[in-house]
């Protein structure tokens, strides 16, 4: 099914750029699909600052241009970090006074808490020509709305905690999703030769969610809270635009 799909999106963006062939990006605004491949660092703010710091992501997307300099298109993105707080009191009903975890063998376990996440969004924004090159670069104005989700990835190297095997684990790693609205300013650059086209944003998301686990294993009961958390994002996008420039020389027989 995955491959299908792959397949009948290959054709239709080949379909979408042969449609378009033989366009001067430098003198004229053109119609043309744009995919991207994006990094983005992040800084939370709101509910989740309070369980994460700052994260990476990184992701796709495919936006096409108009004619007329307005943007729409999808994104994805994987989000993924390496500060945990208050990772400590997470395990402690399973924990010895000390707070280690004692594993199968009789050792003490190790554990490493990473965050992990993913958000997906559908976009609408304008291109506004100015300290460009041509007319189909400059600032950008996105906005979008979809959805995120994130948790903690409990890992304990080797798996030899049993405390912490299948369904168990489920229970600490603090699931939550919901909606999520963005909006962006950025700059994108479409070169007139096709060599270098990028684009670079700062991103405000606000996202609202609700935990997703039907027991929280750290306090016995059904979570039941409900967040608001903020995202600050700076993103870096490689940007391919499927559509062929008009050749420089033209030739008489």
């Amino acid at each position: 099914m995955f491959r299908k799909s792959a397949l009948l999106l290959v054709v239709f963006l080949l379909t979408v750029s042969s449609l378009f062939a033989q366009l001067n990006i430098q003198d004229s605004v053109i119609f043309t699909p744009l995919i991207s491949a994006t990094f983005g660092y992040q800084f939370p703010g709101g509910d989740l600052a309070r369980q994460f710091g700052s994260n990476a992501s990184i992701g796709g997307s495919i936006m096409f241009k108009t004619k007329h300099n307005w943007l729409f298109g999808a994104e994805g993105n994987f989000m993924f970090g390496q500060t945990v707080k208050n990772s400590d009191s997470l395990l402690k009903i399973i924990s010895t006074e000390l707070g280690f975890i004692i594993d199968a063998n009789g050792y003490y376990a190790d554990m490493v808490y990473y965050e992990r996440g993913y958000n997906f969004f559908v976009k609408f924004g304008k291109v506004i020509p100015l300290l460009a090159p041509n007319p189909n670069s400059g600032f950008t104005l996105l906005a979008g709305a979809g959805y995120i989700q994130d948790k903690i990835r409990i890992h304990n190297p080797g798996n030899t905690a049993p405390q912490l095997y299948g369904d168990y684990k489920k229970g600490y790693d603090k699931l939550n999703g919901g909606l999520a609205v963005t909006g962006s300013l950025g700059y994108m650059y479409l070169s007139n030769t096709r060599l270098v086209n990028f684009s670079l944003a700062f991103e405000f998301m606000q996202a609202w969610t609700q935990p997703f686990r039907e027991r929280d294993f750290e306090t016995g009961k059904q979570d039941t809270r409900k967040f608001s958390s903020q995202f600050y994002s700076v993103r870096v996008s490689w940007i391919i635009p499927l559509y062929r420039r008009v050749p420089k020389e033209f030739y008489m027989y």
